[in-house]
């Protein structure tokens, strides 16, 4: 089950706008609970926003966004991309262009793709999920954890979902939208609804190193 899931799940690009039930929204949250944390500490918190207050934020933080706006992220993002990293990282890209007929030459139309980050792909719902900054980096590890549940349990249901940096990166500007208290930082935003199957972003599929790129084994 576990692995099969594992194998379905994809980021999604595409939405379809209807929302969710919020019976169904919470199956998803108890399950997330259960994620494994450091002391059992569950550092997370999650603001989840739908319907109007959604919409509100999303409009104003693609407008903030298309402005220009300098980054202001509370957990610093990689400071570099390199070696087999950095190919990854661009066969990614490269994947997503292709499957929406973007040229590789044409900045135009992957700066106005960037931008639906912004606009969360359409998604009827969004957790923003944020750490106690006291917790350091093992807070910040154990929301890696609970976006991982998140997105698998929502995945079981049938909902599909992504996990979307892009927002972490403009923290001051969510944190003075939503009021966040300053000992809360921002990890990530997950974005979630029904998929679009039309929409051609979600044709993309990205693959996986093999084990041998991965692990070490030292066993004698």
């Amino acid at each position: 089950m576990l692995e099969a899931l594992l194998d379905r799940r994809r980021s999604c690009r595409g939405f379809r706008p209807e929302l969710l039930p919020q019976a169904l929204i919470e199956r998803i949250l108890v399950m997330a609970q259960r994620t494994p944390s450091w002391t059992n500490s569950q550092p997370w918190q999650v603001e989840l926003l739908s319907g109007p207050a959604l919409e509100r934020f999303r409009a104003a933080l693609h407008a903030h966004a298309a402005g220009g706006a300098a980054p202001t992220p509370d957990i610093p993002f990689p400071r570099a991309y390199r070696g087999v990293y950095r190919e990854r990282r661009r066969e990614t890209g490269f994947g997503l262009y292709g499957a929406l007929g973007i040229a590789r030459e044409d900045m135009a139309a992957r700066n106005r793709q960037a931008l639906e980050n912004f606009r969360l792909f359409g998604a009827p719902h969004l957790a923003l999920v944020t750490t106690e900054e006291a917790l350091g980096t093992y807070g910040a590890v154990d929301c890696g954890g609970y976006v991982a549940t998140f997105m698998l349990a929502a995945e079981a249901l049938g909902v599909a979902s992504i996990a979307q940096a892009a927002i972490a990166g403009h923290a001051g500007f969510v944190r003075q939208q939503l009021g966040l208290p300053v000992e809360r930082q921002l990890v990530c935003g997950i974005a979630f609804g029904r998929a679009d199957p039309d929409h051609p972003a979600n044709a993309l599929r990205t693959g996986r190193a093999a084990l041998a790129e991965a692990v070490t084994w030292r066993d004698d």
